[in-house]
């Protein structure tokens, strides 16, 4: 689990980040008109207050509350991003799971995960990054989540 103090940390490097580039981040296109969506409500570029964008490896946009970065699921997915990624002011941030993860993902953390299962599925995530992405992304060039 993320400490406090590295959580704040976190959000100055990315408010740095965000800062020097203040640069909008665009979606990737995409030809697919049905994309994933947090709160399955409005589907434009702009985001409300009180809500980030993410993408799934399969470039599925989902509208997630900043209530949400509370969790420790969502903080070791950042966490894990921020490692394969980096951190960068010209590109969305991207979890490294498909819409589908994410969206089971998503509805655990509405309903209010039980803090002992909420610890499962963050072990789940970090130990074994096959069990948190497709099988066409484990088996093709996107990760190396093994053989």
């Amino acid at each position: 689990m993320v400490s406090t103090k590295e959580l704040i940390k976190m959000a100055r490097k990315w408010n740095k980040i965000v800062a020097i580039g203040r640069k909008r981040i665009t979606s990737p296109r995409s030809n697919n008109p049905m994309m994933a969506n947090a709160d399955n409500s409005n589907k434009s570029s702009v985001v409300g207050k009180g809500y980030f964008v993410a993408y799934t490896m399969d470039k599925k946009r989902f509208l997630i509350p900043l209530a949400f970065l509370n969790n420790s699921i969502f903080q070791a997915l950042l966490k894990m991003s921020e490692e394969e990624f980096g951190l960068s002011s010209n590109r969305p941030l991207t979890f490294l799971c498909d819409s589908v993860i994410m969206s089971y993902i998503v509805l655990l953390v509405r309903r209010g995960l039980a803090k002992d299962l909420e610890k499962a599925v963050v072990n789940s995530i970090t130990s074994n990054s096959c069990s948190s992405c497709s099988t066409y992304y484990c088996h093709g060039a996107t990760t190396n989540c093994g053989p």
